[in-house]
């Protein structure tokens, strides 16, 4: 069996591991304490050494432009064509899609598989990307939130503003953002990780060596699905999906990679699922209609939870599909066809009868 095989058979393994114990794992607490182990000490001890043994250049500081800029433009997708009547979506679950959709958790999704298949100079490289998509999620979705909320309840707020001292917080509190700036810090007084001591060069390798196991039981532990639940958020995932393959491939053509973890990075990235940041965003301006005692918000929480929940797995499965058949997605081409399939299947639950959505999804994640 071909190495790229084995390895998605052994994480697929893990994902299955997940599903077992999730009936030990029942409550939300729980999940949530997985969840902040793995990206508040796993994957930014994993990050810490990647970042330390990269050589940085100037054409590395592209990166994370090119990751903000498809934030911006899957944002300005979203919000201009005419998905919401095409398929017959409220209004505040619409405003939820066109927050979640561009947003990216390469963390969870994305980063333990760079990891696996192509080593820690592509991972260090998929951290910088993670930085402007950072920007997006933390501060753009953040006022793009508050936005909306003044202007769905001018009857409290006025001519209120945003709190941006509240976002500067969020950015500084996130130990991942700590991390890579600790590490900019670092090399820019050229120390390097391999300047550390023994010691504590082996404490962090231990506290990376859990991510990779950690998420992929988080993914398993996290999955609940019915088709009720996932029909209008399974054709969102696929037309996002295929808007990533497209803006890769032509990443491909241009930039033209030299080599094969380099070329796959710039398929995978865009492919990370949902962010959580703009579901705590929404959070926010939901417990400030709440104190005003407005039963219909501006956001559909319940709504934003299914698409997070189908986000993780979709993302994964992308993910490996990818990897387990490698040369493939190197190719303009190919990535450009896979793109073409994604949005075909994203337009079926509008074009196709039998898969329209008969109602809204109301139920619970």
């Amino acid at each position: 069996m071909p190495e790229a095989i084995t390895k998605t058979v052994s994480l697929l393994l893990l994902i299955f591991v997940g599903v077992l114990i999730s009936s030990k794992i029942k409550s939300k607490e729980q999940r949530e304490g997985v969840r902040t182990l793995i990206l508040s000490i796993a994957l930014p001890a994993t990050i810490f050494i990647a970042l330390l043994k990269v050589e940085f250049t100037l054409e590395l500081m592209l990166v994370p432009v090119l990751a903000l800029a498809f934030n911006f433009v899957m944002y300005f997708l979203i919000s201009k064509l005419p998905l919401d009547s095409l398929f017959n979506i409220q209004q505040n679950q619409y405003r939820t899609l066109m927050l979640i959709i561009p947003s990216l958790a390469p963390g969870l999704s994305v980063f333990p598989f760079i990891l696996e298949y192509s080593g820690e100079g592509t991972l260090a490289m998929a951290a910088v990307a993670d930085l402007g998509n950072k920007i997006f999620v933390l501060i753009i979705a953040y006022i793009i939130a508050m936005r909306w909320y003044y202007k769905f309840n001018r009857e409290f707020t006025g001519a209120g503003k945003l709190n941006l001292k509240d976002v500067l917080k969020a950015l500084v509190n996130e130990p991942v953002n700590l991390v890579v700036l600790t590490a900019i810090l670092l090399l820019a007084v050229d120390i390097r990780y391999d300047a550390f001591p023994g010691f504590l060069q082996s404490g962090i390798d231990k506290l990376s060596l859990m991510m990779t196991p950690l998420v992929l039981l988080f993914i398993g532990m996290s999955v609940k699905f019915t088709w009720a639940q996932v029909r209008t958020i399974l054709a969102f995932l696929f037309f996002r999906s295929g808007v990533a393959f497209l803006i890769s491939a032509v990443l491909l053509v241009v930039i033209a990679p030299p080599d094969l973890s380099t070329a796959l990075l710039i398929v995978i990235f865009p492919q990370s699922a949902c962010s959580f940041w703009p579901y705590a965003h929404m959070a926010v301006v939901n417990k400030l209609e709440a104190n005003h005692g407005k039963s219909t918000g501006t956001f559909d929480l319940d709504f934003a939870m299914n698409i997070l929940a189908c986000s993780l797995p979709f993302s994964v499965m992308v993910v490996m599909l990818i990897y387990a058949t490698q040369p493939t997605f190197a190719s303009p081409l190919n990535v450009t066809g896979f793109g073409a399939l994604c949005m075909l299947l994203a337009a079926t639950p509008a074009l196709v009868p039998l898969f329209a959505p008969k109602s809204q999804l109301k139920e619970q994640a």
